[in-house]
């Protein structure tokens, strides 16, 4: 088996962008390379291909559409940007195992696309061990269609207390005898002895596996680091591979809302965009074509203040949409989103947010939890019924006279009323928008369209499909820079001890 993990000391260190820019290095050199994690958890999921799909796909008209036949499933965002990168199809092995927390102590599972029941914290290791097996037999499959995998794994392999369930850090690392490759977040502070500590915590057969580390995030003058470089690689007996540099563009599709504050395009402020800072929010980066603007100011918002001044107001997707919903109410949002459209001044609700924005919603079997039926904001003449069995589509139409397409992930069955007119796989009433479809703004002909209508805005020569690959390609400069990418995949392909400098 070839194959690296990209381990961290810490979540949110830099692993996502390690593993992107290694795929994107890798691919550039003619291997056949593919992402992996073992699992995911993560709100912020993208619905993939897995077969053909047929005309029921399709839509025709103003927004309307009939949902399709082809094999669909749901895999985590970062994994699917990292099979971009590798220039590979994203398909579910490369994501075996997604859990969408629900509350602070369950989450629901996704096994190999599709849902497989939940677990909780209570029975967070027996309740994982066939998650385990499944997730081990992806990567065995991946490994045996591709020349390299390169694994991202998750939070830290230095969490003792999970150790005997671990299936995702150095459980798979021993299950596939992979090279772990440590990367610590400089800018945090404490990064030599985060890195120190993570390899003395393991158990001798796992430090056998750690086989040198990445510097993330670091400004300032090569040369001040240089005395700590060198005495982490005396003390380990392992080699740093490099230092990436800390730059603000490498914003990619995140698995989690860590660095939801952050988020501020800055670009302009001409048009403030407020985007509903929901506690359970997913699929965020649905905005992020509208981050790019030249003219939008996208911020996230959690206050009636924060709306006051907003231009266009984006309620997002959210994993818990009647609990998210109570919560817009407890702050006085739901006031504050009312106020916003009696001005005349426009709202977009999407999946989640878009439900929240009808008349009813019914959970009459407890999908999300207790079942409950609430009244939503009124604002659009919609009923939205939960249903046990998940959608997962992958929509194209049209709306405003462009074409549009998207992807689908609920379990909401929507029923339109005599007051709003179909939009997207949702409705739409005056200035009131909503839509299912997630992504949609990511087509630069939808997006600039929308925006004329919305806020009178012509549309801008942004090309959102362009941006992400200059993304990941200037990641894979970055790496190809500042990382030994020619090392790293002879330790790939030659494991742990071709390419330690000695053992601890």
């Amino acid at each position: 088996m070839s194959g690296l993990l990209v381990a961290g000391t810490t979540s949110d260190a830099g692993k996502s962008v390690v593993t992107t820019g290694l795929c994107r290095a890798f691919a550039r050199r003619g291997v056949k390379v593919a992402p992996y994690k073992a699992q995911n958890m993560s709100n912020n999921s993208m619905v993939v291909s897995t077969g053909s799909t047929t005309g029921e796909g399709s839509t025709t008209g103003e927004g309307s559409t009939t949902g399709a036949d082809g094999t669909t499933a749901e895999i985590g965002r970062a994994q699917w940007v990292q099979a971009l990168a590798a220039r590979v199809t994203p398909e579910p092995a490369m994501n075996p195992v997604l859990l969408k927390p629900g509350s602070e102590r369950r989450s629901h599972v996704v096994l190999m696309g599709h849902p497989a029941g939940e677990v909780s914290s209570r029975d967070w290791e027996a309740g994982r061990r066939h998650l385990a097996t499944a997730a081990h037999e992806a990567y065995d499959d991946l490994s045996s269609r591709f020349d390299v995998i390169v694994a991202e794994g998750a939070g830290s392999p230095a969490e003792i207390n999970l150790r005997a369930g671990d299936y995702v850090n150095m459980g798979l690392a021993r299950h596939a005898g992979l090279a772990t490759v440590v990367v610590g977040d400089i800018d945090r502070g404490g990064v030599f002895a985060a890195m120190y500590g993570t390899l003395a915590l393991l158990e001798p057969e796992d430090q056998a596996l750690i086989s040198g580390f990445v510097i993330n995030k670091f400004r300032g003058d090569a040369g001040l680091l240089k005395p700590g470089l060198d005495s982490l690689e005396s003390l380990t007996k392992r080699p740093v591979f490099g230092v990436l540099p800390w730059d603000p563009s490498l914003w990619l599709d995140s698995e989690d809302a860590l660095d939801l504050e952050g988020r501020r395009s800055g670009a302009g402020t001409r048009h403030k965009i407020a985007v509903v800072r929901l506690p359970r929010i997913s699929n965020f980066t649905d905005v992020d074509a509208l981050g790019l603007e030249p003219d939008l100011d996208v911020v996230f918002a959690s206050s009636p203040a924060d709306l006051s001044d907003a231009d266009l107001v984006v309620l997002p997707g959210t994993r818990s949409t009647i609990n998210d919903l109570a919560w817009l109410r407890s702050r006085g949002l739901d006031v504050a989103i009312t106020e916003h459209v009696r001005r005349g001044r426009p709202l977009l609700g999407i999946c989640g947010g878009f439900q929240m924005l009808g008349r009813v919603i019914a959970d009459s079997q407890g999908v999300e939890g207790a079942v409950a039926e609430v009244e939503g904001l009124g604002l659009l003449d919609v009923r939205t019924d939960f249903a046990p069995a998940k959608n997962l589509r992958l929509p194209t139409g049209s709306a405003f006279g462009v074409e549009a397409s998207g992807y689908e992930i609920h379990h909401g069955r929507i029923t339109l009323g005599d007051g709003a007119s179909e939009f997207l796989g949702g409705a739409r009433a005056g200035n009131v928008f909503g839509t299912m479809w997630h992504g949609s703004l990511e087509g630069d002909a939808l997006r600039g369209a929308l925006l004329r209508v919305a806020l009178g805005r012509e549309p801008s020569d942004v090309s959102f499909p362009e941006a992400r690959e200059r993304r990941m390609d200037l990641i894979g400069d970055l790496v190809e820079e500042h990382l030994d990418v020619d090392a790293l995949l002879d330790l790939a392909r030659s494991g742990p001890a071709n390419a330690r400098r000695g053992t601890r």
